[in-house]
């Protein structure tokens, strides 16, 4: 994804580690050296945490649609070790809240826009902020807003099938049991902890707007539980927009409705009242 990234005009990429990119948008920066710096120090820094077996195409056209609308982007991927064994999903987790707290970032606002199990990698690095919230004020009141897209809600069982799909889609039934049988020996390792997780996921210490899109056949994305975490983050006092499809595809809306999809997005984003973000995507 990155020579592809960097061959935009006027973005250029920085591995910053493992699977972790920075893509700087040099346009939407002043050219002089001291007004550009104080410029960075506030420039909106956009999180995206992609779906499971993105490709660099898809993930590339997301990015673009915030390079249009003066953010950087860093994208932050997902493996299924981190899924399969949530330890190492919370150490990646404590490794991104390293990084969003480290000198390059510590002053920006920050969006989050995670797709499928990205947000499970956001719920892992919930988990540490929501172990000492006094810690982390400063990250979670720089976070400005959310954006989910198609989150793996549900059951064990809609996990497992999640993973299948997305993975091994040629032998789904096969990983579907295997996983079963992992995740019950494993329980107090996998099973617990994706409790833990969802637990702290509905009572997040992020009180920024959020948006959801979502639809109502995904297999691996149970609407009536988004409708759930809605409802709940709603009477907790967080501002919610949801937009759901009845028929659409799993991290895919975009390509179904782009024109629906980027309205919404638009609304959304200016409804943070973001001064430096530019007028139109």
């Amino acid at each position: 994804m990155s020579a592809r990234m960097a061959l935009s005009r006027g973005i250029t990429a920085h591995h910053l580690g493992k699977n972790v990119t920075f893509y700087v948008n040099e346009l939407a920066s002043p050219a002089s050296g001291c007004q550009r710096k104080m410029s960075e120090e506030h420039k909106p820094l956009m999180l995206l945490l992609p779906w499971l077996g993105s490709r660099p195409q898809a993930v590339a056209k997301y990015c673009e649609i915030y390079f249009r609308t003066g953010f950087d982007v860093l994208v932050v991927e997902s493996e299924v070790q981190q899924f399969l064994w949530p330890h190492w999903g919370l150490d990646h987790g404590r490794s991104l809240l390293e990084l969003l707290q480290s000198e390059r970032f510590a002053t920006r606002p920050l969006l989050v826009h995670a797709f499928s199990i990205g947000g499970f990698t956001y719920s892992q690095l919930l988990i540490h902020v929501s172990q000492d919230t006094q810690k982390y004020q400063s990250l979670t009141k720089r976070i400005k807003g959310q954006v989910f897209d198609s989150l793996v809600v549900g059951t064990l069982d809609t996990m497992v099938t999640g993973l299948g799909k997305t993975v091994f889609p040629h032998f789904e039934t096969l990983v579907k049991k295997v996983c079963m049988l992992y995740f019950g020996l494993f329980k107090r390792q996998t099973v617990d902890h994706f409790n833990t997780s969802i637990d702290v996921f509905w009572k997040t210490p992020v009180r920024a707007p959020a948006l959801f899109f979502f639809c109502e056949n995904d297999v691996l994305s149970n609407a009536q539980a988004q409708e759930d975490v809605l409802d709940y983050w709603r009477k907790s006092g967080i501002q919610v927009t949801a937009k759901k499809w009845k028929d659409s595809t799993h991290a895919g809306h975009l390509k179904r409705y782009p024109e629906e999809y980027l309205a919404t997005l638009e609304l959304f984003l200016h409804s943070l009242h973001i001064t430096q973000l530019k007028a139109k995507m």
